[in-house]
């Protein structure tokens, strides 16, 4: 694991990317064990009253009680797999923090996305703490503020990199991964995270 990072310098977030933080030829390796063993689904979600298939394939990983709750759906964990589970212990020590839940998602080529959000739900804390291993084929991740259409920021996040959202980020910033015709090669992605089971937030 490599500990070079350059800090991302937006107002009110707190942003560390590490652009290679894993070797090239282990990534590979994760890449093509996790896209083969995962047993994905393709959830529909209720959009202006229709249902509608979200553009990747996901699954959701955690400890029993890890419950995750997004997009209007429930998601009970999947049992963490011994590559899972070994993973999760190297971003945890890179990160400093127990993470007890990992969102899995694949981008089958560039027309896979995913739309402007925060992840700021009610069980990821007043200070959301995600960690995103990113495998495969680069992306542009871009940033823009809430209540703002203009682009502000983007990255192109790469094979084996790793990007730290913290603090307050997701209070002020929203992310996406927009579609390209230019990328054809999948890329999965693994957003580890912190459910926190708290009546009073």
């Amino acid at each position: 694991m490599s500990d070079d990072s350059e800090l991302i310098d937006l107002p009110d977030a707190d942003l560390r990317y590490f652009p290679r933080w894993v070797d090239a030829g282990l990534a590979e390796q994760w890449l093509s064990q996790l896209s083969a063993q995962t047993p994905w689904s393709q959830p529909q979600i209720k959009l202006y009253g229709r249902s509608i298939a979200v553009p990747r394939l996901v699954a959701w990983y955690g400890d029993p009680d890890a419950r995750y709750r997004y997009s209007g759906l429930t998601h009970e964990p999947l049992a963490w797999t011994p590559l899972l589970a070994d993973i999760r212990q190297r971003v945890q020590q890179q990160v400093g923090k127990h993470l007890n839940g990992v969102l899995l998602n694949y981008y089958r080529d560039g027309q896979d996305a995913m739309g402007w959000h925060s992840d700021d739900e009610r069980e990821l804390g007043r200070q959301p703490l995600v960690v995103s291993l990113n495998l495969g084929a680069t992306r542009r991740f871009d940033f823009r503020r809430k209540g703002t259409s203009r682009i502000e920021h983007s990255i192109a996040l790469e094979h084996g990199s790793l990007l730290v959202m913290s603090g307050l980020t997701q209070h002020h910033w929203q992310h996406q991964i927009a579609r390209t015709r230019q990328v054809r090669a999948p890329r999965l992605n693994l957003t580890f995270r912190q459910i926190i089971d708290e009546p009073s937030l």
